[in-house]
Parts: structure tokens; C-alpha cells; sequence
């Protein structure tokens, strides 16, 4: 499909440069910026790690851990 954008010379000067390095068409350099931006938006990022406790001890006794009542309490008692 052939289309009219109205780009920055600059940045239109930086991805002929590109593609001449890389043996390759302004219109490839193109597809794979949008490719990749559309890509972008379809996937989610990756999934952080979440740090995990594995010390010994536990919750203070009569604390209800499945309660935010519970915990947001015993948090108040504590400071």
C-alpha cells in the first residue's frame, strides 16, 4: 500500500542511514518500527519477580492473616 506521511527530515535521515548499514529499504525500516510498536502495545511486559521471605518465624499470635482487619491492626500495635 503506498501512503503520504509528513516525518522529520532528521529522523528520516537517521533511517536511511540505518538502512543503508543495514543492506535494507527506508519502507522495511518502517514496518519494523510500527511492528514493533504495535507489538508493544499487544503484549504485556514481563512479569516482575516478587521478592519472598523465607525466614523462620511467622505472624504474631492472633493475628488473622487472610483479615486486612487483622493485619492492618496488629501493623497499628506495632509501631
Amino acid at each position: 500500500m503506498k501512503t503520504t506521511l509528513d516525518l522529520n527530515e532528521e529522523l528520516v535521515a537517521e533511517a536511511k542511514a540505518l538502512a543503508v548499514r543495514q543492506h535494507s529499504t527506508l519502507t522495511r525500516i518502517i514496518e519494523e518500527g510500527l511492528q514493533l510498536r504495535l507489538r508493544a502495545q499487544r503484549t504485556p511486559g514481563p512479569l516482575s519477580r516478587l521478592p519472598v521471605f523465607r525466614g523462620k518465624g511467622g505472624l504474631a499470635a492472633g493475628v488473622d492473616g487472610s483479615s486486612n482487619r487483622s493485619m492492618l491492626e496488629a501493623a497499628d500495635h506495632d509501631s
